[in-house]
This record gives structure tokens, C-alpha cells and sequence, in this order.
């Protein structure tokens, strides 16, 4: 036998990957609200000022519509979504209440720093029925907090303005080390958008909610800075398999 039949090939080190923590984020809330009984619908990310802003109730004065919060394609007649509420609203127009949507996805806006990014993943909910509260949307987001924290965090709910909710919260979460930190917005579906989908304001009411996943994510690993997920340091994001 000669010398050559006893060459082995070279042991090649491989590494497993996993999905990255963005999307194991972004799959745990989706299956954490299918649960709940919503259910996902899907939207284009370039979409129109109508479905992003005009059937939301975002007037042609909100300086979102500006062009250094939003970014516009084809001379201002399309643009990036800036959130992943239009998909709502081409389902609430092809759909009757009871509804109950969540919508996920990519959403752009002009923004870069520790802790935004032009480009980042949102998580939206809508419920529309008869008889839905305010109650009800506080009901709601505590079991979300609690499902996704995994215990009972002290939360607290800031009156805010969005055009699209009224009335309209911000929610905070208190850190461990003391410090508020917001969290979600959510609110009572504004009835000039339920008219706008054409669904009976006086019978249906509704409530919303909108999570960022990078936010959910940096607190639920103790990351400080957004751009961390994105710079592609396989060691950083081995730590999420």
C-alpha cells in the first residue's frame, strides 16, 4: 500500500449560523400576536402619500411629510413607507370588522444615530370591533410586555399625539437601573381613519399599537448602541444563536 492511500483530507472547521437576533425578535412578536389571534397582512415598501399619510390622517402640513424626515422616489409621487401602518390600511379596506391585523416589516426615515436608523423593522397591531376601550388597549399591552420580558415590568402610559389615534399613548417601561424607557406607541383608532376605510364610526372603534423591534431588541439584550446589529461583527452576533 502506498504512502498516498493514507492521506487524509484536512479537517475543515465549520460554524453554524442562526437568525439574526433582529428576525428572532421581529418572529417572536409576530408569533406571540398570532396567538393573541391577529393576524399578519403584507404591504409593498414603497408606497403612496395617500395609503402612508393621507388616509392616516397625516395633513399636508405634518412635518413628517418634509423632505428631511421622509424619502421620496419619483418627484414626491412615491415614497419609502415610513411605517408599516399603510398595509392596515389596504386591509381594512378589503376587510370588515371585526378585524384584527398585525403588519411587519422594513420602514425608512431620515434618521442615524445610537439609537435610530434610517432604516429599521417596525411591528404593528389593529383591532376593530364593537365597544373597544381604552381599557382594552391597556389590557392588551400589558400581556404583550409581560410575554415579552418574561415578568411583570412596571409600566406607565404618557398621553402623546399621533394623527391617526385619539386618544394616544406612549409607553415606558422602567429599566433596572431606575430609568424610564419608552418602549411602544398605541392608541384609540382616530374615526376619521376608520371612515376613510369606509367603516362605520358610530357602530366600530378600535385600538393600535406600534413596537420597534430594534428598541425591544437593545433592551432585551442590553445592547447601547442600534448600529451594533448591523455592522456584521460575527462575534457579536454569534451571541444570539
Amino acid at each position: 500500500m502506498s504512502n498516498i492511500d493514507n492521506i487524509e483530507p484536512p479537517l475543515i472547521e465549520t460554524k453554524i449560523g442562526s437568525l439574526h437576533p433582529i428576525n428572532q425578535v421581529k418572529d417572536f412578536l409576530l408569533d406571540m400576536l398570532s396567538d393573541m389571534g391577529f393576524k399578519e397582512v403584507h404591504g409593498p415598501e414603497v408606497e403612496s402619500e395617500d395609503f402612508n399619510f393621507d388616509m392616516l390622517n397625516i395633513k399636508k402640513y405634518h412635518p413628517a411629510r418634509q423632505m428631511h424626515d421622509t424619502f421620496y422616489v419619483n418627484n414626491k409621487s412615491n415614497l419609502l413607507r415610513t411605517h408599516t401602518s399603510p398595509v392596515q390600511i389596504r386591509s381594512m379596506l378589503s376587510e370588515k370588522p371585526p378585524i384584527a391585523f398585525t403588519s411587519a416589516g422594513k420602514v425608512y426615515r431620515k434618521d442615524d444615530d445610537a439609537t435610530h436608523l434610517p432604516m429599521f423593522h417596525q411591528v404593528e397591531g389593529i383591532y376593530v370591533d364593537q365597544n373597544v376601550t381604552f381599557a382594552n388597549l391597556k389590557d392588551l399591552i400589558h400581556q404583550i410586555l409581560h410575554k415579552i420580558f418574561r415578568k411583570n415590568v412596571e409600566i406607565r402610559f404618557r398621553p402623546s399625539y399621533f394623527p391617526f389615534t385619539e386618544p394616544s399613548a406612549e409607553v415606558d417601561i422602567l429599566s433596572e437601573n431606575g430609568k424610564w424607557l419608552e418602549i411602544l406607541g398605541c392608541g384609540i383608532v382616530n374615526p376619521i381613519v376608520l371612515k376613510n376605510c369606509n367603516i362605520d364610526s358610530e357602530k366600530y372603534s378600535g385600538l393600535a399599537f406600534g413596537l420597534g423591534v430594534e428598541r425591544i431588541a437593545m433592551l432585551k439584550y442590553g445592547i447601547d448602541d442600534i448600529r451594533d446589529f448591523y455592522r456584521s461583527n460575527l462575534d457579536f452576533l454569534g451571541q444570539f444563536k
